[in-house]
């Protein structure tokens, strides 16, 4: 039993793992050095915690690329 649930925990961070480099890809960064995807990334997680209006701002970004998707 407890061998089933480890294996579904594994299952599900892979599937995490995995969309969350689509969304890299889809963002059009998926050349760019790890160093920089990790710097923007720790910098975009500074500003959306002190900055209400920009967490706004990019959700409504990430809300149209979504959109736009089958376009």
């Amino acid at each position: 039993m407890r061998q089933a649930s480890e294996a579904e925990a594994r299952r599900k961070d892979t599937r995490e793992k995995i969309q969350l480099g689509g969304l890299i890809a889809k963002a059009g960064l998926r050349y760019e050095k790890r160093a920089l995807l990790l710097g923007l990334l720790i910098d975009g997680a500074a500003r959306i915690r002190s900055d209400q209006a920009e967490r706004e701002r990019l959700i409504c970004m990430g809300e149209r690329a979504f959109s736009n998707e089958g376009k």
